[in-house]
């Protein structure tokens, strides 16, 4: 069962999985173009949440494209406890 966390929202997981079964690099544009309900603003927004937390990885920094890490592979197959989602600082 994927965990649930203070900082993670209800879109973050179609996120996810939306890199996960796409498997390529891809702008914040082409996520939320392809994803009912979740819209442009919050993919922008959530994109480098899900980074910070290692679950995406953004591989592009002029052209802003992310892939999703063997992390977030984890997250997705239930791998992972909350704890391992919370920040280290």
């Amino acid at each position: 069962m994927r965990p649930l966390v203070p900082w993670m929202t209800k879109s973050d997981p179609a996120i996810l999985e939306f890199f996960e079964e796409v498997g390529i690099a891809m702008p914040p544009a082409v996520v939320s173009y392809n994803l009912d309900g979740v819209s442009h603003p919050t993919v922008k927004r959530r994109l480098p949440i899900l980074v910070d937390h290692g679950l995406l990885e953004k591989v592009d920094t002029n052209r802003g494209y992310y892939e999703i890490t063997d992390r977030g592979r984890s997250y997705l197959e239930g791998e992972l406890e909350a704890t391992d989602l919370e920040r280290d600082e």
